[in-house]
């Protein structure tokens, strides 16, 4: 009864500070146990959803939403983020800004001051001048910037970073230049001779929300600012599950026409000046297939690409013509192996949705229907392989996985996979410094102690530390 008085009282604090109210002046104290901590969780989170973050001055695209830590859309608008999902609905509108600027009039570098006195934020435009020295700093974008980078979309956690910090900025971990000193050798001859360990194949594997995706898309960011033309999928998922889909008679597997067309439109947003300068290199006739809603095209059963073509043109004529998407997507992977005048790198994001069950089902008798495994569909077939010489990474996704997979893949090499970790010590130090700085935590209740405390009780988490955060 004690507990529930303290949080009530709590809740009430918070709503009457969010409404424009008497400031807060009295908080109740942080739990002083894990076990009161993981019982207050609930309820706290609940009272927190009242409060008014503090605004910049030079903040823009104000938002109105119901759940401040809801996950956010990358299809939403520039600077704005619709809540939902995550913690209860108290019905209260919150109302607070995303910054649009890296930098605000008012910044104050004293502020951006990380562990031991040295800078939080490295202000630069780019992943690739970072030596493994500079680690553990934030690298600040704005969210048109990064959407003008990746503009498939971003990942869910890298948003719902975005949406609670109000700022787009991410840290550069050790982990992540690892990754991006391996592709980089593999292209730059000069430094090749001294690494040993390079490895052309990458699956990303490891708990559940400790950075993959965000490194991920870290990694293309750094690849497309360097030239690099990236096919990348940051939901996987969405190959396996939802659409229209049909069996193909020729080929015995199945076809998802309407999932080929989008994905050839995302392929072309970031990459269309680069694909009109490669011509094709392969004319085989590509097979029709039957179009969504439409059918089968009659009197023809392929189409051909006349001599001169780019991969522009390619792509559009798997856009325009709906028999032709699935043939053309197909044919653009066999294309971008042969490509020898830039770095070509494949990324997939939830790539462990190949390997299960798709949410797709094929009638058998009257009463029942079998589930299509994801290896039978014509695009994930083409796609899904690392036995090649190609440059490809895939990142597992254990938040939205589907089933559980074993050690050994098919079509993986053995060696492929990595483990990618959790917050280090001197990680989660900076991430909280940078919560600090973003007011997620309050300055004078900040210490070593509190900090240290988040870190052990989520082991490392970084959604976890991100939740716990307001609790020092």
């Amino acid at each position: 009864m004690l507990l529930r008085s303290l949080l009530r009282r709590g809740a009430a604090a918070v709503a009457a500070a969010g409404s424009g109210g008497v400031p807060l002046t009295a908080r109740p104290d942080p739990p002083a146990s894990l076990a009161s901590l993981l019982l207050a969780s609930r309820s706290y989170a609940k009272a927190k959803g009242g409060a008014k973050p503090a605004s910049s001055t030079s903040n823009r695209g104000k938002v109105r939403a119901k759940d401040p830590r809801g996950v956010a859309s990358a299809d939403d608008a520039a600077g704005d983020f619709a809540g939902g999902g995550g913690v209860e609905d108290d019905g209260i509108d919150d109302e607070f800004e995303l910054p649009t600027d890296p930098l605000p009039p008012t910044y104050d570098p004293a502020l951006d001051v990380g562990p031991g006195g040295r800078p939080l934020f490295a202000f630069t435009d780019t992943f690739g001048t970072f030596h493994h020295r500079d680690a553990n700093v934030y690298v600040d974008f704005t969210l048109d910037e990064w959407k003008a980078v990746l503009p498939e979309g971003l990942p869910a956690g890298m948003m719902k970073e975005f949406q609670e910090t109000r700022r787009c900025a991410v840290m550069v971990r050790k982990s992540f230049l690892d990754l991006r000193d391996n592709f980089r050798r593999i292209v730059d001859p000069a430094i090749t001779s001294n690494w040993k360990d390079i490895k052309r194949q990458i699956v990303l594997d490891g708990p559940r929300s400790c950075g993959k995706s965000i490194a991920l898309a870290m990694l293309v960011h750094w690849a497309r600012t360097g030239g690099w033309l990236v096919f990348y999928v940051p939901q996987g998922k969405d190959w396996t599950h939802g659409g229209f889909f049909y069996r193909n008679t020729y080929s015995d597997f199945f076809d998802t026409p309407i999932q080929a067309a989008k994905i050839m439109q995302d392929f072309m947003k970031y990459n269309e000046a680069r694909l009109q300068q490669l011509p094709c290199q392969i004319f085989e006739p590509i097979p029709l297939g039957e179009g969504a809603g439409v059918g089968m095209m009659k009197g023809a059963d392929t189409v051909e690409m006349p001599e001169g073509s780019t991969l522009y043109d390619l792509i559009q004529t798997g856009i325009t013509n709906t028999h032709a998407s699935v043939g053309v997507l197909v044919h653009l992977r066999k294309e971008l192996s042969l490509v020898k005048d830039v770095p070509v790198l494949f990324a997939i994001d939830q790539y462990n949705s190949w390997f299960t069950f798709s949410d797709f089902q094929e009638p058998v008798t009257v009463r029942s229907c079998r589930s299509i495994h994801a290896k039978e569909l014509t695009l994930v077939n083409a796609y899904r392989s690392m036995l090649h010489s190609d440059m490809m990474i895939g990142a597992f996704s254990h938040s939205t996985a589907v089933g559980k997979l074993r050690q050994e893949l098919p079509d993986v090499p053995a060696d492929a996979r990595v483990m990618f970790p959790r917050y280090s010590v001197e990680e989660a130090e900076t991430v909280c410094h940078y919560y600090m700085r973003q007011k997620i935590i309050r300055r004078e209740n900040f210490s070593e102690e509190k900090w240290k405390k988040i870190y052990y009780l989520s082991n490392g988490n970084g959604s976890e530390m991100r939740w716990l955060a307001p609790f020092i």
